[in-house]
């Protein structure tokens, strides 16, 4: 074992040992236990033998963080870097990309072929692995832990989850012999403190020594008094305030709105938390940086930093929030304000970590933090080697109660959960290289079919307590031993003598009234109900005391049965839900004529080279035509419309499209509309989008505006225009790189790449 310069913990050793042994390995552990010495481990394993690795990790962000941290621990020509946006050294013996890059390495397609592309690579090391729960980028390390070459040691690095065993048993099954490091050692231990507005000058500690609430924690009241305006205390700063006293800064204050942060930054500036010293330093380090990035001169937050505090969010610009981190890391910064998207991964460490309320606003409505997304920012406190014990304090609101807080703090990780979804990419990537049974064996591979148990686990439950309220129906027990099927057949007997007489009650009266005899065939019809009357009367259920109860019986019994008949329909879907979505994809490439027994063509191949959230919408677009012919400036703004979301409804932009983008517009709408009818045929829910709000802000930008003009324009945050045109470098790089891109294209693309990469967007 490579020799560090410190005492490894137990479970750093035997995952080290694995590794040496030449085993996979899963290892499951807190945030900031020091995953990272193990894949310092098999890096230093690599450059012995004289082999390769590669470290993948799921944010750029985290990527360049890692290419900085390796290349000056190992030499910077030692470290290769490879993200959406940047190649650096792709040859080196240690490779530090994003997730997504190493699965399209794993495809072979316009990255080169896969012998190529692994050739010397002996360890992959999957950091972040939890981040398989991800809704919209979950399938990606399924993909890569299918499509690696069994000859390549996987070393996957997570925070705790539930179902660590299951995820080791899997790789084990599609890979290779996998042995399984989980632990909740953590090397500084986290106290756990409760904010009571009721006494803001104190923090409590949440649980008794015993693990119980601490019974001196009072429910929070709602702030209402009848026709008098509340005035309502600052909670974020009296929490800063109790802290600083209390010796427990820095901190990473969690709160769920953007807003907010902001808010509560400009609040606890008041408190000033920094020595004139350290505002010098403070002062010092921004304006050489500011320096070197002109454009955040302007930046009204820099007063804030020179108090000690900042806000750290989605909404600012990457270059401010990497100044932010650059301070925070040195210790200059004591509070920094974030959202949840702090909570992964990014080098920022901290003495105590504050969350705001437990809940937190999504789509569909508020919902309860789920106990990992409370490990994973519970987790950033504490610091190792620097902290005896890490400080979580979570603050008390009137729409949680404080045993339901002390019940997340208690409770288990939550398991992980498959995000596995087919898409256009995938099917024909795998049609290129396999055949349709080859194929299925792979996507039956994958984690979700593996754990489909634990998802239909639920259903079947369901489905025993219907059976027992089944079996409850039929064993009413009818004192003549009739069944079920006599007593329908009494029933339709019944039936159809109730209908006749009233039919012939009618023939009677209206003869009647016409005072005419009844004719041979009514009175025929009469004799006849009389004979089914009797036939009525014959049946026990006739006088039958129980007659009610036993029909009841049989009508409940007729809703269960219908109810386990969908319930089985839904097993039987959920068993297969994958491969059955491969196949509406396929479907939907075949009916566009780009399958022809189950190989891709020539537009096919084009398509497999695609990465989006509907690559066959994108192609569909490139291959219409619709985009020849157009300026740099209307090519990022068309595919700018094309890759933005659906917004909030309240948003809406005033700016004007030029003519030629919204004439463009409007014929990608008529093959959205196409492409959409075809996927509802085959039940394929592949995402479309045409949203022009950020539209007129690139065409201006590549036409030659100012930062400042651009963010004028639209009130929004900063890191959001960066965001959207990044996304549409995304898009116009894959333009460049493709097979079956018209060269005017290509070249436009090229031109368009150029004027938007410029500060502030090419900075990471």
């Amino acid at each position: 074992m490579y020799e560090f310069p410190f005492e490894l913990d137990d479970f750093q050793k035997e995952a080290c040992d694995y590794i040496t042994e030449g085993k996979s390995v899963v290892v499951c552990a807190p945030t900031g236990a020091g995953k990272t010495v193990i894949a310092q481990h098999a890096i230093h394993c690599a450059l012995k033998e004289g082999k390769r690795v590669f470290y993948t990790t799921p944010l750029k962000a985290l990527s360049n963080q890692k290419y900085s941290d390796f290349s000056e621990q190992y030499g910077s020509d030692n470290v290769g870097l490879l993200t959406g946006d940047t190649s650096v050294r792709r040859d080196a013996q240690i490779v530090v990309m994003t997730t997504e890059v190493f699965r399209n390495m794993l495809y072979g397609t316009n990255f080169g072929t896969v012998s190529d592309n692994m050739k010397d690579v002996k360890y992959v090391i999957l950091d972040e692995v939890h981040y398989m729960n991800d809704e919209q980028r979950g399938t990606v390390w399924e993909e890569s832990i299918i499509y690696c070459p069994t000859n390549v040691q996987i070393i996957a690095l997570s925070a705790t989850v539930a179902n660590a065993d299951k995820l080791t048993e899997w790789i084990n099954t599609v890979h290779s012999k996998t042995e399984l490091v989980n632990t909740d050692f953590r090397p500084v231990p986290l106290k756990f403190f409760y904010f009571d507005s009721s006494q803001p000058n104190t923090i409590l500690p949440l649980l008794t020594p015993s693990g119980a609430l601490n019974k001196k924690i009072k429910p929070e009241k709602k702030q209402f008094k009848r026709g008098k305006p509340v005035q309502k205390r600052n909670t974020a700063k009296d929490v800063i305030r109790v802290l600083h006293e209390k010796d427990m800064l820095p901190a990473i204050y969690f709160t769920f709105s953007r807003k907010k942060c902001d808010e509560q930054m400009e609040k606890c500036a008041e408190l000033c938390l920094v020595t004139p010293k350290e505002q010098a330093e403070i002062r010092q380090i921004v304006d050489d940086y500011i320096a070197e990035n002109y454009y955040l001169y302007k930046n009204k937050h820099i007063e804030y930093l020179l108090q000690g505090v900042a806000s750290h969010h989605a909404g600012l610009l990457p270059g401010w929030k990497v100044l932010v981190e650059k301070l925070f890391q040195k210790g200059l910064i004591k509070v920094v304000f974030a959202t949840e998207t702090l909570a992964a991964g990014i080098n920022m460490p901290a003495r105590s970590t504050i969350i705001s309320s437990i809940s937190k606003r999504t789509d569909t409505g508020h919902r309860t933090l789920t106990p990992s997304e409370f490990l994973q920012m519970s987790g950033r406190a504490g610091r190792r080697g620097m902290d005896e014990i890490g400080y979580v304090t979570i603050v008390g609101t009137a729409f949680q109660t404080p045993e339901e807080v002390a019940e997340l703090v208690l409770s288990e990780a939550n398991p992980l959960e498959s995000k596995f979804s087919p898409s256009y990419s995938m099917v024909l990537n795998l049609l290129q290289r396999f055949t349709l049974d080859e194929a299925k064996e792979l996507v039956l591979k994958s984690f979700g079919y593996f754990s489909s148990n634990s998802r239909i686990e639920p259903l079947l439950k369901v489905k025993e307590e219907n059976q027992e309220k089944i079996d409850e129906c039929n064993s009413f027990v009818c004192y003549a031993k009739r069944t079920n099927q006599d007593l329908a057949e009494y029933n339709k007997v019944r039936e159809i003598y109730v209908q006749n007489r009233r039919v012939f009650k009618t023939i009677q009266k209206q003869e009647k009234k016409k005072n005419r005899p009844l004719t041979e065939e009514a009175q025929e019809f009469g004799r006849q109900n009389k004979i089914m009357l009797e036939k009525m009367h014959s049946f026990e259920c006739d006088t039958c005391k129980l007659y009610k109860k036993h029909m009841k019986s049989v009508e409940v019994l007729a809703r269960y049965e219908a109810k386990q008949r969908n319930l089985e329909k839904e097993i039987e879907k959920q068993k297969d839900i994958f491969w059955n979505k491969f196949l509406s994809h396929r479907a939907v490439l075949t009916e566009f004529g780009y399958l022809k027994d189950d190989y891709p063509n020539e537009q096919g191949i084009t398509i497999s080279q695609l990465r989006s959230e509907n690559e066959l919408f994108l192609a569909r677009v490139i291959f219409s035509g619709v985009l020849e012919g157009l300026t740099p400036a209307e090519l990022a703004s068309v595919v700018c419309a094309i890759t933005t979301e659906d917004m909030r409804a309240d948003l809406f932009s005033y700016l004007p499209f030029s003519p030629k983008v919204r004439k463009t517009l409007n014929k990608i709408k008529d093959i959205k509309r196409e492409v959409d009818k075809k996927q509802k045929n085959y039940d394929v829910e592949d995402p479309m989008y045409i949203n022009g709000f950020y539209s007129p802000l690139i065409e201006m930008w590549v036409n030659g505006s100012e930062w400042d003009d651009i963010v004028d324009q639209v009130e929004m945050g900063e890191g959001d225009i960066v965001r959207s045109f990044k996304r549409v470098i995304d898009v116009l790089r894959q333009l460049c790189t493709i097979s079956n891109v018209p060269e005017d294209i290509v070249f436009t693309a090229r031109e368009a790449i150029t004027q938007i990469q410029r500060s502030p967007i090419d900075i990471d």
